[in-house]
């Protein structure tokens, strides 16, 4: 059985605008203050996992650590079966230093050429991790197809090129709520909050 979170406050252990915004409205139903990594001044660890679960570990027992605070991480990408699962773990790192995203997904279209397999997923790995080195961690997938030129200015990094199974706007163009209701980010944290947060999701 997962441990309960009994505290007030959480690190989200991301130094991603996007990504923060996008996890405080996933927040937002609990009892609970978010503290940014990036407003404690915490360094970004190197992300050295072979996998999405295992750099969202070390990203959260690193913050949990380095706070003294319950820190909840999340590490994700986009996986593209005709790249041999590219960008996976690495989809932040196609962005460059500078982190433009246009870049990476020009890349994801470079690369793919003319190859019809358009097919596609996110993946999203959280982990809520204790000062005393407990963790735990969730896994959610959303299956889609990839599109060139990109759609739409909502979202973050890969966003407007991915179309969901059976949807006609990508993540792009949908309005935050309503991605919400579908991101890999959402399903990761439906089980998130099942496990660890049940009894304070509010009415």
């Amino acid at each position: 059985m997962a441990r309960a979170f009994t505290g007030d406050r959480l690190v989200v252990a991301t130094h991603n605008p996007g990504k923060l915004a996008e996890i405080g409205d996933l927040l937002a139903p609990l009892r609970v203050t978010a503290v940014s990594a990036a407003s404690l001044g915490l360094a970004e660890p190197e992300e050295t996992g072979t996998s999405f679960i295992a750099n969202a570990v070390l990203k959260a027992r690193d913050a949990a650590e380095a706070s003294g605070l319950p820190a909840l991480a999340d590490d994700s990408g986009l996986v593209v079966p005709a790249l041999g699962g590219a960008p996976g773990i690495y989809s932040a790192r196609w962005a460059g230093p500078e982190r433009d995203f246009r870049r990476a997904m020009a890349r994801v279209a470079q690369e793919l050429g003319d190859n019809p397999d358009r097919r596609a997923h996110f993946t999203a790995a959280l982990a809520l991790a204790w000062p005393d080195g407990l963790v735990e961690s969730f896994e959610g997938h959303v299956q889609g197809t990839l599109v060139w030129p990109p759609r739409g200015t909502q979202g973050f990094g890969y966003d407007p090129m991915f179309l969901p199974e059976g949807g006609r706007l990508t993540f792009g163009e949908m309005e935050p709520a309503a991605k919400h209701r579908i991101s890999h980010r959402a399903l990761a944290f439906e089980q998130l909050i099942a496990a660890c947060f049940g009894p304070r999701r509010q009415p």
